[in-house]
């Protein structure tokens, strides 16, 4: 049945898993984190490869299985734990480009504001997609932001290497607007589970200041506009 669904289905669904491995992983607090270690290696590392086969050969049933077990593993993330900026951002961006895209574009640059925070889970989702040739330095040499970087980047050439647009400007409907959406949306009490999910946990009052950055940097694709958190 997936065969013969349109590419971008496929590929919206693969970034969403990657999403909600990675996001709950992130956030993981110490009762869980082993589990969610668990989870995400292995949902992003079926996502990838099962992603990476379908672009070559869409109709490869091998490929559709990892896909198929990846996503699962995505779902069963979100049963353990919570998603946090991606995909709070995604919902004010329903209008400019899908939920999956949505967060496959933000997740690097919310990578490299959390990076200091979790070195050894951005390392380990790191080695994953190192695996893969999507990152090619050592990153047991690096550590805090140029790690957050190093993976970030890596996330970013995923996308590249499916079609997947790499920064908010590129995308045709995108406005300044936007950003001011994301923004406001995050000040709403009813979504702040998802600020507090985030391994640097924000509040409303602190949005502005970190948020916007992110945002400002996802827009135009630079992670030296990122401020991170002391």
């Amino acid at each position: 049945m997936t065969t013969s669904q349109p590419d971008s289905l496929t590929q919206d669904g693969a970034f969403d898993g990657i999403g909600h491995c990675v996001e709950v992983y992130f956030g993981a607090g110490p009762d869980i984190e082993e589990k969610c270690r668990d989870i995400c290696v292995a949902g992003v590392d079926l996502i990838i490869r099962g992603l990476l086969g379908v672009t070559e050969k869409p109709d490869d049933p091998e490929a559709r299985m990892d896909l198929g077990l990846g996503t699962d593993l995505g779902g069963y993330a979100i049963m353990v734990g919570g998603t946090s900026g991606p995909h709070l951002n995604s919902f004010s961006l329903v209008d400019v480009v899908s939920h999956g895209r949505a967060c496959a574009l933000m997740e690097p640059y919310y990578t490299v504001f959390f990076a200091p925070a979790i070195e050894h889970k951005v390392r380990t989702v790191g080695e994953v997609y190192r695996k893969h040739g999507l990152i090619t330095e050592d990153l047991d040499a690096l550590t805090g932001r140029e790690l957050g970087e190093a993976v970030a980047r890596g996330m970013r050439e995923l996308s590249l290497r499916v079609g997947f647009p790499d920064k908010l400007k590129d995308l045709p409907d995108m406005t300044p607007a936007h950003i001011d959406r994301c923004l406001k949306a995050a000040k709403n009490p009813a979504l702040e589970s998802k600020l507090k999910n985030m391994p640097v946990p924000l509040n409303a009052d602190l949005v502005d200041e970190y948020m916007r950055p992110i945002l400002e940097a996802g827009y135009e694709g630079d992670f030296s506009r990122i401020k991170n958190m002391d």
